[in-house]
């Protein structure tokens, strides 16, 4: 009984001293939008279009904070804490007083760690970007503005080394490109590649002198021809040696072709020849399908020759002929 008496006695004291500790709480409340009133009008009056603002933003402080302390009031043995609770309020007005009549610059250089933090952060993302050109804009802002010459320089090399390394595959991409451009022998489209990629990339020591890589490559090419052709005319290789003759023309002048006339001469005086006399012997042995098929190789090689008129003058012939025997087998 005695202790039940005197927890009674406890909780009625608790409760009396209830309206003290509202009142002290309502007193802090009070001196709180007194300091924010002030602020308002300290800042307002400066400014007088944008005190509706500062009021606003003093009425938004406030009232989480009289939320707090109307919560705090009704807790059982606020006075523990309550003092602390008030310190740590009365500091973050204060901070917050302090930071609303600084400058810019002012702020800047308070919260300059944070800032260069974040500015360290979006050099790392515009490297691995690789927007080398932004990245050495907020280089130069680390450096100039904050002073973090250090740090500047040492991103500076990491950039350089990376855009360089960048360059360089870049590069070889292309090259290898224009490599196969230039075994598939595209020699049009190796000359114009040539030309974008040292547009591209004049910096690179890879890209020097790549018009005459081209060049050169064209001419082992036509030597290469050159040596075929000579082979398969000395074999009397007739087809391999026309279709050779035909694909030198592209590449020879008739400075170079003049060493070849001769020969070249020869190969088409008896591939002439050879397909004449394979023309006849088809006619005359009435394989009509297979002089037509002769004739017009007749035609298409030797379009001016005499040859080739007198075949174009039997072609009809012998179209009908095939027809008609494809008639008679239906």
């Amino acid at each position: 009984m005695a202790t039940q008496s005197s927890s009674q006695a406890g909780t009625k004291r608790r409760r009396e001293r209830q309206p003290a500790n509202v009142a002290f709480w309502l007193t802090a409340v009070w001196m709180l939008a007194l300091v924010g009133a002030g602020v308002g009008l300290t800042i307002g009056g400066s400014v007088p279009d944008a005190f509706p603002f500062y009021a606003l933003g003093s009425i938004a402080l406030l009232a989480p904070l009289t939320l707090l302390v109307a919560w705090r009031a009704g807790q059982p043995n606020p006075a523990a804490s309550s003092a602390h609770q008030i310190k740590q309020l009365v500091d973050s007005i204060n901070t917050l007083v302090q930071e609303g009549g600084l400058s810019e610059g002012a702020k800047r250089v308070l919260h300059r760690r944070e800032e260069r933090e974040l500015l360290r952060r979006a050099i790392e993302q515009d490297i691995a970007d690789e927007d080398w050109d932004a990245a050495m804009v907020l280089v130069k802002e680390l450096a100039e503005q904050f002073g973090y010459r250090v740090d500047a320089e040492e991103f500076r090399g990491r950039i350089e080394r990376a855009r360089l390394q960048t360059l360089d595959r870049n590069v070889v991409d292309s090259l290898g490109g224009l490599d196969e451009l230039i075994r598939h022998r595209h020699w049009p489209e190796a000359y114009a590649e040539a030309a974008r990629i040292n547009r591209l990339y004049p910096e690179s020591h890879r890209v020097e002198r790549l018009r005459e890589r081209v060049d050169q490559a064209r001419v082992q090419y036509r030597q290469e021809l050159e040596r075929q052709f000579l082979i398969a005319a000395e074999g009397e290789e007739l087809d391999s040696a026309m279709t050779l003759l035909k694909e030198l023309d592209h590449y020879l002048t008739p400075t170079e072709a003049a060493p070849f006339q001769e020969v070249a001469r020869g190969v088409i005086s008896k591939q002439r020849d050879n397909l004449g006399v394979r023309f006849k012997l088809a006619v005359q042995d009435h394989m009509w399908q297979e002089a037509i098929s002769v004739g017009e190789r007749i035609i298409e090689e030797f379009p001016k020759s005499r040859m080739a008129q007198e075949v174009r003058d039997l072609l009809p012939t012998l179209q009908d002929r095939v027809a008609a025997r494809t008639t008679q087998r239906a």
